[in-house]
């Protein structure tokens, strides 16, 4: 992501052209736009193409191994406009960086610096050196934080509409299939007054939707107070004029009680939507992921959430194919798919992580199977998703635009509330004389259901 965006941070005198390419997962958008405000304070200006920069910023993603090749592959990309004389240096920071360290330069010695996740506000340091042709250490890697960054004062790289917010940093909890503790560290609390500003902050500079991600947001405050704050955050939260939706992403299944639940179901700006990543139902394979649950539990929290949070869209994602997962396993899993109906959920197949516990495992599947029973799983949803979308025709709902469909006059792409930014569908929407522009939240009436997408008109 290279473009440019109105923000709140003024800029100090000139000191050069950059790029900047940011990979991964909301929570590394954040760190790009905290990065690129920095940068922006400091005098450098952002441009779209790298082909006429003075250096390129890449923020990798280090999860999974199809995530690791999309970073390298966005490397490789920007060394090869270095060694043309295109640019003149480049960054490689965040997940892959955190994870791989001195490994990435003797592998690609043509990289100028790496920045570690925690290391990212020292860039504007980094960036003066290598404009300046300073010699000085190629790696920066600082220590996970106490408490998480701040990171207000950013340029946002989403639509000036909507943003994400972190609350917090790490995580705790210990998945056997999972490297973000290695990455990112254990869980650290942004202070509630911090996180305030911050989404105040947005507000004012035009955002209406303000998605809230953590690696486990559930668990938000347990360090810094002694126990989960999150229903406190949400009370103030609800407060901020000028939003006007607040989404809640990355809910683990623990600390989730009915006051919680009750405070987002009658909330005037939080949507009822929560993304709670369940990754299996079977009892066997959730002791071997170590997620601290059963299917029981699961059940009984799903329906407690369904009934107090009116007209919920709950969010999941599954993995298949996790070492030892027998075809009875799978099995399971599909039944309670069928049983739960989810709004909104994806699968994804295991990905094995050297560096993990579930790397020890026997009886590691082949990836054949594994895609297989994704997409047996996929298929199950999909029947489970176009029923919801048909149950929506006729219907008038909320729907917040996004942007222009490019070509076609009065026709624009928004998204419903059951709908969150890249992950889930959207709403294709007609008007006449409306003058819309991104950002409008406008009453939209169903007429169609267009695959996992909706089709409605402007009221």
């Amino acid at each position: 992501m290279s473009q440019e965006y109105k923000n709140p941070v003024d800029t100090a005198d000139y000191k050069g052209k950059y790029a900047f390419v940011s990979l991964g997962c909301p929570k590394n958008t954040v760190d790009s736009e905290r990065m690129m405000g920095l940068l922006k304070l400091d005098g450098y200006e952002l441009i779209a193409e790298p082909a006429k920069s003075d250096f390129v910023i890449i923020n990798t993603c280090g999860f999974i191994e199809r995530a690791r090749q999309e970073s390298f592959s966005a490397i490789d990309e920007m060394l090869e406009l270095k060694r043309n004389g295109q640019t003149k240096g480049v960054i490689v920071s965040g997940c892959l960086a955190e994870r791989q360290k001195e490994q990435l330069l003797i592998d690609r010695p043509d990289i100028d610096s790496l920045v570690g996740v925690f290391g990212r506000e020292e860039i504007t340091r980094i960036a003066d050196r290598l404009v300046g042709d300073l010699e000085e250490q190629r790696a920066v890697f600082q220590p996970a934080p106490i408490r998480a960054l701040p990171d207000e004062d950013r340029l946002q790289i989403t639509p000036p509409h909507f943003a994400y917010l972190k609350i917090s940093e790490g995580c705790d909890r210990l998945c056997t299939f999972c490297a973000i503790p290695k990455m990112r560290g254990k869980h650290a609390t942004k202070p509630i007054e911090q996180i305030i500003a911050e989404a105040t902050q947005l507000a004012e500079t035009g955002v209406k939707e303000l998605i809230i991600v953590a690696q486990d947001t559930t668990y938000y405050g347990m360090d810094l107070y002694g126990e989960p704050r999150l229903k406190q955050l949400l009370k103030e939260l609800d407060k901020i004029e000028g939003l006007r939706w607040i989404r809640l992403m990355y809910f683990y299944p623990m600390y989730i009680d009915d006051e919680l639940l009750e405070i987002i179901g009658g909330a005037k700006r939080i949507l009822p939507y929560i993304d709670m990543p369940l990754q299996h139902s079977d009892d066997t394979m959730l002791r071997r992921m170590s997620r601290r649950i059963n299917h029981l539990d699961a059940e009984k929290l799903i329906h407690r959430m369904r009934d107090i949070i009116p007209n919920l869209t709950l969010r999941t994602t599954f993995i298949t194919g996790f070492p030892g997962e027998t075809e009875q396993q799978f099995q399971n899993l599909s039944d309670f798919v069928v049983r739960h109906q989810f709004e909104r959920m994806g699968v994804f197949t295991y990905s094995f992580e050297p560096d993990t516990p579930a790397a020890k495992l026997p009886n590691q599947l082949d990836e054949a199977t594994k895609n297989s029973r994704r997409d047996r799983l996929m298929a199950v949803q999909q029947e489970v998703a176009f029923e919801f979308n048909n149950r929506q025709v006729g219907r008038t709902m909320d729907v917040i635009i996004d942007n222009s469909v490019p070509n076609q006059p009065g026709a624009w792409v928004g998204r419903a509330t059951f709908d969150a930014p890249d992950v889930d569908g959207c709403v294709f929407v007609t008007e006449s004389g409306q003058s819309l522009k991104p950002g409008d939240i406008i009453p939209v009436e169903i007429v169609q259901g267009h695959g996992y997408d909706l089709v409605g008109v402007a009221i």
